[in-house]
């Protein structure tokens, strides 16, 4: 590769340019890409769930029997809610990029030109000065910075880089100016190296989402093989017509499925992003809300997080009262301009408009690493401002002031003579300490894992009040060392990003649901393995896209109100899940029975319909959206077959009952319908104890519906008027079933009883 070695103040000619263009030697965004809006609809189109109800639709459009394909309307509502919400979810983190895109000034032919980060080209020269953002990494040729690398390493104190120094990628100029040549571009760059490591498809671990699949994927293997052999009953055994044995079969393949099941899901988790936005949360993936509601870890970083990245002055303690601080202080700030979290903080409690200007190439002495101090010559006399023990040249007991960075205001004669202590401490996120509260008090473990040096954070901690003591220094272990420290540690200090991502990783292979918050590119890798991300969008570009969650105010009070929309999702969807389960249980019973014996199967596809809307489709999405805070507990599918399977054992005994009665074709799909019904209205009556008032008035009005179905609209749904006969039989088997729920409910109390 060829490179160019150009001076400072022509920089790269157009040729130059040109060359390292056509040799793609051009820099380019290698953050992780949202989804396109084109991958989003495929991917959402062409699933499983959606072929499989296409393959049946298509086969009853083919028998001329349209009304029964009513039940691609759900398949229809479902595929648009989630491709919306995606849509939704891309253009705001799109919008959040398009935002955060930095400019750079580069020298070019002799002339400085503004260009983009994607046309920067190697070995350009390229000018940096307060508050930019270094996009590529840079050799510094002239100037000298102070640069704050808190986005890539962890480390909130500023770093003073000069010439022949290294400047990189994801870091901020503080302070001062220089001209620096482009080292390194794309994937070289150091920022990329930790961001290209989270470039793979991060797996959603989703309890609900991995059940669903578990069920869909049961279904998917019995279901061709029940069908066909249904199908050769209907047709050839009991010799109906092919398309009343296709419509047969049909039916009974559709009930097998619990299509609404996925489309609630994807409901109630999309109300959930209205609700959350409305606390200025965006959600980019649906499943992760319930996943932050299991999490039983939580783990942040400190800079950014739980500080706000920024200093302020706390207090100030006179040493000599012959001196007036204010003064002196107004006079620094007003000649220093380097803007560091420090001179920040000291400017915003003394700076004024009128000050004492000096001459800076001989009255002022700037702020170096190695002497940790400044001064300034004011009207003859001098004045340093730093560190104590740098200044005074001994140890200094500060002890006292343990909780506080310390600077020493000292006036510098034939001695030097300390006139004050200025106390700065980091400014804490003020929703910090009540959001770690939220999750202790839940019996959620917390840690904090930051680049910063361990004993900033535990006296950070200790300002939020937090009861977490253990901490260790990462840079001093192996990472064997460090896995061995990960169950008894809660604060882990100088932490590479490459180590977050193992502590994240060996909390999760010990069993442990984790979250990890974080703002800085040091943070992606945690973020990107953690089971739920959630990024500050006042971070890094990085950060939030690759995140789950992002706080688009930055505000951590938002984190408790995503647990309990988790909580009431996967508490109310597993009461929701179980109608769907009766209906699926009681179809695949069903299909395996009637394809044994010489009975035409009772149901069509309309018939289902009916039945599946009011006693499964919409008292599962008003049960759904109750408010439900209490912990998740068990397993979700067990917990869903526990209350389903009995309703559809009692289900297929009364279907089969109906079955062996003496009556017509007509007369016992009405009756098995009705028995399907009465079952379904029963099982949502149990599940909604104790009942509310939007209990009763639903279940009142779902019964009536189903009535005025069943006897007003009977020709709609194929079905025959029902005479006293029939009557006589609905009133027995309503009893028995009443019955057999009785006997359930003393069944599971025994069990109860004897574990």
């Amino acid at each position: 590769m060829k490179r160019f070695n150009p001076d400072i103040n022509c920089g790269l000619s157009k040729k130059q340019v040109e060359y390292q263009i056509e040799n793609h030697n051009v820099n380019e965004d290698t953050t992780v890409p949202t989804r396109t809006f084109g991958t989003i609809i495929l991917t959402n189109i062409f699933t499983l769930f959606n072929m499989l109800n296409l393959f049946f639709a298509v086969i009853i459009f083919f028998t001329g029997s349209y009304k029964n394909l009513l039940f691609l309307g759900t398949v229809f509502c479902n595929t648009i809610i989630s491709i919306i919400q995606e849509f939704r979810a891309k253009k705001e983190v799109d919008r959040l990029k398009l935002i955060s895109i930095p400019k750079v000034i580069v020298i070019r032919d002799s002339k400085e030109e503004e260009i983009g980060i994607n046309e920067i080209v190697l070995d350009d020269i390229i000018k940096f000065k307060l508050g930019n953002q270094i996009v590529v990494d840079s050799i510094i040729l002239d100037g000298k910075v102070e640069v704050n690398e808190s986005f890539i390493t962890g480390e909130s104190d500023s770093v003073i880089k000069k010439k022949g120094d290294m400047l990189l990628s994801g870091s901020f100029i503080v302070s001062g100016h220089c001209i620096a040549k482009v080292e390194h571009i794309k994937e070289d760059n150091y920022s990329s190296k930790i961001s290209k490591e989270a470039k793979y498809l991060k797996k959603v671990n989703s309890i609900l989402l991995n059940s669903l699949n578990k069920i869909i994927k049961i279904i998917s293997i019995v279901i061709i093989p029940l069908g066909l052999l249904l199908f050769c009953n209907q047709y050839f055994a009991i010799k109906n017509s092919l398309n009343d044995a296709v419509i047969n079969t049909v039916a009974a393949l559709i009930a097998m499925i619990p299509e609404g099941l996925v489309l609630l899901t994807s409901t109630v988790l999309a109300v959930s992003v209205i609700r959350l936005s409305k606390y200025k949360v965006l959600v980019k993936q649906l499943y992760c809300i319930e996943t932050l509601a299991r999490v039983d870890t939580i783990c942040f970083d400190k800079t950014g997080t739980l500080t706000e990245g920024i200093m302020e002055v706390k207090d100030i303690v006179l040493l000599n009262k012959d001196y007036s601080v204010k003064k002196i202080m107004v006079d620094f700030c007003g000649n220093f301009d380097n803007d560091n979290a420090t001179m920040i903080a000291l400017k915003n409690h003394f700076e004024e408009s009128s000050f004492t200007k000096v001459n800076k190439d001989t009255d002022m002495i700037p702020f170096s690493s190695d002497k940790k101090y400044c001064g300034i010559t004011i009207n003859k006399s001098s004045y340093l401002l730093g560190a104590p023990e740098m200044i005074l040249k001994d140890s200094v007991d500060l002890s006292k002031y343990d909780d506080y960075r310390v600077l020493l205001l000292a006036k510098r004669d034939s001695e030097v003579i300390p006139i004050a202590y200025i106390l700065l401490e980091d400014k804490l996120r003020n929703e910090a300490s009540k959001t770690i509260n939220y999750f202790k008090e839940q019996k959620v473990d917390v840690k904090i894992i930051s680049g910063d040096n361990p004993i900033t954070i535990k006296k950070i901690i200790n300002r939020l009040g937090l009861n977490i003591y253990s901490y260790v220094d990462c840079s001093k272990l192996t990472d064997d060392e460090l896995k061995n420290k990960i169950t008894s540690t809660s604060i882990f200090g100088r932490v590479s990003p490459f180590q977050k991502r193992i502590i994240i990783e060996t909390l999760q292979s010990q069993g442990h649901t984790v979250a990890m918050v974080g703002d800085g590119v040091n943070d992606v890798l945690a973020l990107k393995q953690s089971d739920c991300s959630i990024a500050l969008a006042c971070g890094s570009e990085a950060a939030y896209n690759v995140s789950d969650l992002v706080l688009l105010d930055s505000d951590f009070t938002s984190i408790p109100y995503i647990v309990k929309e988790g909580r009431r999702t996967i508490n109310n969807i597993e009461k929701s899940a179980s109608l769907f389960i009766v209906k699926t249980g009681y179809a695949i019973m069903l299909t395996f029975i009637f394809m044994l014996i010489p009975f035409e199967y009772p149901f069509i596809p309309i018939q289902l319909t009916l039945s599946s809307v009011l006693t499964i489709g919409i008292p599962s999405f008003i049960l759904a959206l109750e408010p439900n805070n209490n912990k998740v507990t068990g397993n979700f599918l067990s917990n869903v077959f526990k209350k389903a399977i009995p309703t559809s054992c009692i289900i297929v005994i009364h279907i089969l009952i109906i079955t062996l009665l003496p009556i017509s074709r007509e007369q016992s799909s009405t009756l098995s319908l009705i028995m399907v019904g009465f079952i379904g209205f029963t099982h949502v009556y149990r599940i909604c104890k104790p009942l509310k008032p939007l209990n009763i008035v639903m279940l009142v009005l779902l019964i009536t519906v189903f009535i005025i179905g069943i006897v007003g609209l009977n020709e709609l749904f194929s079905l025959t008027v029902i005479n006293i006969k029939m009557f006589v039989i609905i009133i027995l088997l309503a009893l028995n079933s009443l019955l057999e729920f009785k006997i359930v409910d003393l069944s599971i109390e025994q069990i109860k009883r004897n574990e």
